[in-house]
């Protein structure tokens, strides 16, 4: 990713209804597990790809977070801007010891990654027997666009595909798994569509990010409102069947706590 763009991503994570809604939605599985006994509390967290250091901001309130970031410039700006302790490190060759963690989380990272099936093997290495990965990942190759580019993403994902992912080795089961960002599908598929077929890969910001489309204040708010919405869904077991994301939570073997 271009060093611009993470200085523009350190203001979108705390401001576009996008972040702020994955925030919520992310927040609200991870007080479903501990409610369900499914994870204690005081965890040991992992947050691997931690980008500018809003998602370690929020996951800290759930225990100890431990931050890996692969880019060396964003590791350092994240480090300056959050006061955060960051590693410097690769989501495929994690440097921690065998199940070192209770809660593993990967928040649109492995679609970034060339070997996305070690990546996964590697989340699961590091967390602990009932320990839980959870990643979230763009969904649908009929979504990419230039955002796409920018992001320098290798794929989008179907929910199937990702499951085969998690399911290569019997070494653990899947608790949770859904797409989400449902509602404002249509909107955004015929977004993207369009800024394909006029070529333009660039918006007035010049960036090339969806992340600069919608940015007033009100529609800011009200497209927050519709994609948070879809967490309380989530969270009574109601799973979407399409969306732009999708969210995908495992446990290694063994028991519950």
């Amino acid at each position: 990713m271009d060093h611009q763009y993470y200085k523009e991503y350190y203001e979108l994570e705390r401001s576009h209804w996008w972040f702020q809604a994955r925030e919520k939605i992310i927040v609200g599985c991870i007080e479903k597990l501990i409610h369900k006994k499914q994870l204690g509390k005081d965890l040991k967290i992992l947050n691997v790809g931690c980008g500018t250091g809003r998602s370690s901001e929020y996951l800290s309130a759930f225990g100890k977070v431990t931050s890996i970031e692969y880019d060396k410039f964003c590791c350092e700006f994240a480090k300056e801007k959050t006061g955060l302790e960051i590693i410097h490190g690769s989501i495929t060759e994690l440097p921690f010891d065998a199940t070192e963690f209770d809660l593993v989380c990967a928040f649109d990272v492995i679609e970034h990654v060339q070997d996305d099936s070690l990546a996964v093997s590697e989340l699961k290495r590091v967390v602990k027997n009932n320990g839980v990965v959870f990643i979230t990942v763009p969904a649908y190759m009929s979504l990419w666009s230039h955002h796409d580019v920018i992001n320098h993403h290798f794929r989008r994902y179907k929910l199937d595909e990702v499951k085969k992912l998690f399911a290569k080795a019997d070494d653990g089961k899947k608790i949770l798994s859904s797409y989400f960002n449902t509602f404002l599908f249509p909107p955004i598929y015929l977004f993207r569509k369009l800024s394909n077929l006029m070529k333009s890969g660039k918006n007035r910001s010049g960036s090339g990010s969806d992340f600069e489309a919608f940015k007033p204040r009100i529609s800011n708010r009200i497209l927050y409102a519709i994609m948070h919405l879809e967490g309380k869904f989530i969270n009574r077991n109601i799973k979407f069947p399409f969306g732009v994301s999708i969210l995908y939570l495992w446990t290694k073997n063994g028991q519950h706590r």
